[in-house]
Order: C-alpha cells, then structure tokens, then sequence
C-alpha cells in the first residue's frame, strides 16, 4: 500500500505518507481503515505527499466522492484538522479541490488546510516539535 501511517497517541495525530504511485484503491482504502477506528476518533491528521510520483486518479468527480466519504467519517463531536503536504503542483492541486468539496459538505467535521511544506503544515496543525512520520517500506 503506498500510504503508509502511524498513530502518535500522544499527540492524538494520525502522521500518513504517501509513497511511489498512488491509485483510487489506495486512498480510499486509507481513509476507511483509518478512519474506522475507534481509537482515533477526535485526532488530527497530518499527511505528507512529497514522495508521491504520480496519482492514479480516474476522475475529479473520484476526489469529491472521496471527500463525501471523509465527512461521512468524521467524528461529529468534535472539529479537527487535516494538513496535507503537497509539494508538486499535482497534488497541491488535487489537495484544494479535496479541501473545497470538504468544506461544502456540512457533514465536514474537519478544517482541511493544504501546504507545500511541512513548517506550514506542522504550524496549522500548532505542532511545535518534530514529528515522527511513518516508516516507509
């Protein structure tokens, strides 16, 4: 699976990478394994994209279902935030258009900012300190 995750508890964050190619399957595969979990309901999530080498997306109409799917998921008792690292143009394109179907949603529990580095991402999400990303395989 190109997106590799850990769970810093501590920190309630979910820290996600992708990886190489990145395809539909992939992503919607991330989000309901993650998502589904009960013990990362009310955290945030960081995921950094600059390793990503191409995506595989079938369509722009896969990237609202995809955020229709996301605010589906979210934990209505609390607001959290999403910071997405994107680098290229690619996917700091296909980011905002993610970021605008969210906030069309108003099933969207989940500010979602898109950044081209991480000192913005890690400053959005108020993190002061490195963070420990996922293992990549």
């Amino acid at each position: 699976m190109p997106i590799v995750y850990r769970v810093d508890h501590e920190a309630t964050l979910v820290v996600a990478a992708g990886i190489g190619l990145l395809t539909d399957a992939d992503v919607f595969g991330y989000q309901r394994d993650v998502w589904s979990r009960a013990d990362v309901v009310g955290y945030n999530e960081l995921i950094d994209m600059t390793r990503v080498t191409h995506f595989a997306v079938p369509s722009g109409d896969r990237v609202r279902e995809l955020a229709a799917l996301a605010a589906r998921m979210d934990d209505t008792g609390s607001k959290t935030l999403l910071a997405v690292v994107a680098s290229a143009d690619v996917a700091f394109g296909l980011g905002r258009m993610f970021q605008s179907y969210r906030q069309l949603d108003r099933r969207s529990n989940k500010e979602v900012g898109i950044f081209r580095t991480m000192a913005e991402a890690l400053a959005f999400l108020q993190i002061d300190h490195p963070v420990v990303m996922p293992a990549l395989p």
